[in-house]
């Protein structure tokens, strides 16, 4: 880096001190680390520094100083849990917590319950349908039976599974307004 450049992210930082000081809090959590962290990056860019001129010197400083916290909390610790290296990364966790998987349980026991209610075929229609993606006509071919009779026989299942799930059943065919 040539002294202009080393230059003029030394004076963007220290012009800019408190908003990147601002910034670098929120996102590491601590006032100190942040304030520690610049005061690194300010002796950084004294022995390497980018080959090029920086385009965006907020985003290179705090990048720089974000770093710096995280290299110094590593050392400190020598181990990072999966938490915190998302955190670092801004990668949020979506994996679901134990409510939510105690939940998924329950109700997949629940939805075996209720498709072991329904007779044979009304239960085979549905799951070719449903789950298999099987085409009616494809379903009524291989159950010999008219397409009319495996809509039927779907409909039938649905709404009795949507009533013991208690869940609104969308019709994708027939008439939209015939109750069972």
């Amino acid at each position: 880096m040539n002294d202009a450049s080393r230059e003029t992210l030394r004076q963007f930082l220290v012009l800019d001190y408190d908003t990147l000081k601002t910034i670098l809090a929120r996102r590491l959590g601590s006032k100190e680390q942040a304030d520690e962290a610049l005061q690194d990056a300010w002796l950084r860019l004294e022995s390497c520094a980018p080959s090029e001129p920086v385009k965006q010197p907020r985003a290179y400083i705090l990048r720089m100083a974000r770093n710096i916290a995280l290299k110094r909390v590593l050392a400190e610790r020598k181990t990072v849990t999966l938490d915190e290296a998302l955190l670092a990364l801004d990668i949020a966790d979506d994996s679901p917590d134990p409510e939510r998987i105690a939940v998924a349980r329950s109700e997949a026991k629940l939805l075996d319950e209720v498709l072991a209610e329904l007779t044979p075929r009304r239960r085979a229609i549905l799951l070719a349908s449903r789950v298999e993606q099987i085409p009616i006509r494809e379903i009524a071919a291989a159950l010999e039976v008219s397409q009319r009779m495996v809509e039927r026989e779907l409909r039938a299942a649905l709404i009795h599974c949507g009533r013991r799930l208690g869940k609104n059943v969308v019709q994708r065919f027939g008439p939209r307004n015939h109750q069972d």
